[in-house]
């Protein structure tokens, strides 16, 4: 692939921004695509769908991230503490997130809620928004 044909978005700081600035810079450039790919932390893919179908309607978003284990994964971070407060974290933004116009909203099971609040009780809220 040459340099010249790669767009870089080097600005934004969340998802929501880095949907935006990279759509903003395909428009530029005169690239009106069908589909985007959204390539992301395992835990953060329903999130980065969510975010994208609010922001960016027209494109269907199709999210990947590395093939890895819940175990792998934490092997990679160091910190299995660590990574439950950032999956609690992000659980919170899939269920908060479209109250606030950043995500459309996305049903989460009610096992899952339950796990979240038994989790947050415990202790795991690092990561909660304030």
């Amino acid at each position: 692939m040459p340099n010249e044909a790669i767009l870089v978005e080097p600005e934004a700081r969340n998802t929501g921004a880095n949907i935006m600035l990279s759509r903003d810079i395909l428009a530029r450039a005169g690239v009106t695509p069908d589909s985007v790919l959204l390539i992301s932390m395992p835990y953060m893919e329903r999130r980065a769908y969510a975010t994208c179908r609010q922001l960016w309607p027209d494109v269907a978003p199709v999210c990947t991230s590395a093939p890895l284990t819940l175990e792998e994964y934490v092997k990679s971070i160091g910190d299995a503490a660590e990574v439950v407060d950032v999956m609690i974290g992000d659980l919170q933004r899939v269920k908060e997130y479209p109250k606030r116009g950043f995500a459309i909203a996305q049903t989460v099971p009610l096992v899952v809620q339950s796990a979240f609040e038994r989790l947050v009780a415990t202790g795991f809220s690092s990561r909660l928004l304030q």
